[in-house]
């Protein structure tokens, strides 16, 4: 009748969100869980066949409150005291712990660990002797959360993890779970009033060092406002999410991704108006296959820009110092190594704008496809080799109007691919949003548009760089007369002003034509 009843029980009644307590003997808990799936039977596991899925949120050995019944399986919820002195047990003694692990980059890097790969510490130093505060090793217990932190020279948390396994009296085994972005100095930790107890600021000699609920959830605090975590949902995009929002050719489209795919470096190019940089991280997310932020980041280049920017570089500190600070580009770079089985992409806008040479010093040639992955080069700022990963894509963007950048350096040409993007006023997707928004006066300026670009681009002086992208049409719900005067008083106008600089009654016919069909 037991038997059966624990079946009955197992299999019908259980429920998930169910609370599970694991039984060791008839005097000892194990752990306790929570009841994750239904029922399930399934031969792939040589043992049992009848499961349920189950997270533990304590693993460990507990004196249980009384002696337990010999069952197998016994429903407690007809037990409500003893249930509340069972979760009083769990509350007191197996509530999660916080530690601040550091690493020495000098020798082992936390920062280079890709996240998910586990990695031991041993519990005692060549020489056999125990490691600093050797009770916090004896403490740590699986699952209890870690801060990563490097010391001198970066003196940085750079990466959060836990443990995976608890010691055995040789080691113990902690597992990544996230790398920063954006790295927190020790300088901004010290800072804060709240954190002067810390174990490691009064007695920094040791690796594994305690932290009260309270000094993580001040130093979680910090690192969430510079280092987003990543979203729990993610929304699907497809070819044909691209092809309804960016108004360009299926043709095209299956072109440009290919040439990024292959290439790994692109440069869209064209004239002002064309969606540059709204079609490149569409093209990001359709290539991912979903819209994931996180996993694309934006900059642009100015003439000001530089490695230390870029890459990495001495910056000022508050007590008059220089710290070596890492670049975005770097950092980007170390985020996308760190998760090898998904794309990241780089986008840079008004790539033409800055002096490239200066800008990826020694990782101009790490970006080509061939050099991806490898050996690498050493930094000039770092004793570090280091190379840009196989899942990182560049995708730079360039205005082909702007006659003071025509040339640029033929090391960028080298190593990226270019991408003629050109006006979408006949694209698919163009007709039926111009169509939605069922205007004759749009209509008619469109067309004289259209007629437009074909004058420019057979225009010597200027050609097809030059031809007025479909953007400023664009993102309106309704057509009203106001918003299309703007348009074309404010951006066609005075763009078409300075292409025909040198020849005012060509400009002059045009804007008559164009404010005669606003009327």
């Amino acid at each position: 009748m037991n038997d059966g009843l624990a079946v009955w029980e197992f299999a019908i009644r259980m429920k998930p969100g169910d609370i599970i307590y694991a039984r060791k003997g008839l005097d000892k808990l194990a752990g306790r869980g929570v009841v994750l799936s239904d029922y399930i039977y399934d031969k792939q596991y040589s043992d049992f066949w009848n499961i349920r899925r189950v997270k533990w949120t304590h693993i460990g050995e507990w004196d249980a409150p009384h002696k337990s019944a010999l069952k197998t399986l016994t429903d407690l919820t007809k037990y409500p005291r003893y249930v509340t002195n069972l979760e009083k047990i769990f509350e007191d003694n197996g509530s999660k712990h916080y530690w601040w692990l550091t690493s020495n980059p000098t020798i082992w890097s936390i920062a280079d660990e890709r996240v998910g790969s586990t990695f031991a510490f041993d519990l005692y130093n060549d020489n056999g002797t125990k490691r600093h505060v050797f009770q916090n090793f004896l403490d740590a217990k699986v699952g209890d959360a870690v801060i990563g932190y490097e010391s001198t020279p970066t003196q940085q948390v750079v990466a959060l993890a836990e443990v995976s396994r608890e010691q055995d009296g040789t080691d113990i085994e902690f597992r990544k779970t996230e790398s920063l972005l954006n790295p927190i100095d020790l300088s901004s930790i010290k800072a804060i009033p709240d954190l002067q107890e810390m174990e490691y600021i009064k007695n920094p000699l040791g690796t594994l060092f305690k932290l009260t609920k309270q000094e993580y959830d001040i130093i979680m605090d910090l690192i969430r406002e510079s280092n987003v975590s990543k979203p729990d949902e993610v929304h699907p995009y497809t070819k044909e999410d691209f092809l309804s929002e960016v108004f360009m050719g299926e043709r095209d489209y299956e072109r440009l991704s290919s040439l990024l795919q292959s290439k790994k470096n692109i440069i869209l190019q064209g004239a002002p108006g064309v969606g540059k940089t709204f079609s490149a991280k569409r093209l990001a997310y359709s290539l991912m296959g979903e819209r994931d932020k996180s996993r694309v980041e934006m900059v642009q280049f100015h003439q000001n820009y530089s490695y230390e920017d870029f890459i990495m570089g001495y910056r000022p500190t508050d007590d008059g110092g220089f710290k070596l600070r890492s670049g975005v580009f770097y950092s980007f770079c170390k985020q996308a190594l760190n998760d090898p089985d998904r794309d990241y992409f780089f986008i840079i806008d008004e790539i033409n704008r800055g002096n490239m040479s200066k800008i990826f010093g020694e990782l101009l040639m790490l970006i080509e496809k061939d050099y991806r992955g490898g050996d690498g080069l050493r930094l000039a700022y770092k004793d570090e080799q280091f190379s840009v990963p196989e899942n990182l894509y560049i995708i730079g963007m360039m205005n082909t109007a702007d006659r003071s950048l025509a040339m640029i350096d033929y090391a960028l040409r080298r190593r990226f691919s270019f991408f003629e993007m050109t006006p979408g006023f006949s694209t698919d997707g163009f007709k039926k949003y111009q169509q939605g928004l069922n205007s004759e006066m749009l209509d008619k300026v469109i067309a004289y548009i259209e007629k437009l670009n074909r004058e420019i681009a057979e225009d010597d002086s200027l050609g097809k760089g030059f031809m007025i992208g479909h953007s400023y049409f664009c993102d309106q719900k309704e057509c009203s007369k106001q918003w299309l005067e703007n348009v074309v008083e404010f951006d066609i106008l005075p763009m078409l002003q300075e292409y025909w600089f040198d020849n005012t009654d060509k400009y002059k016919a045009h804007a008559a034509n164009l404010r005669n069909l606003l009327k």
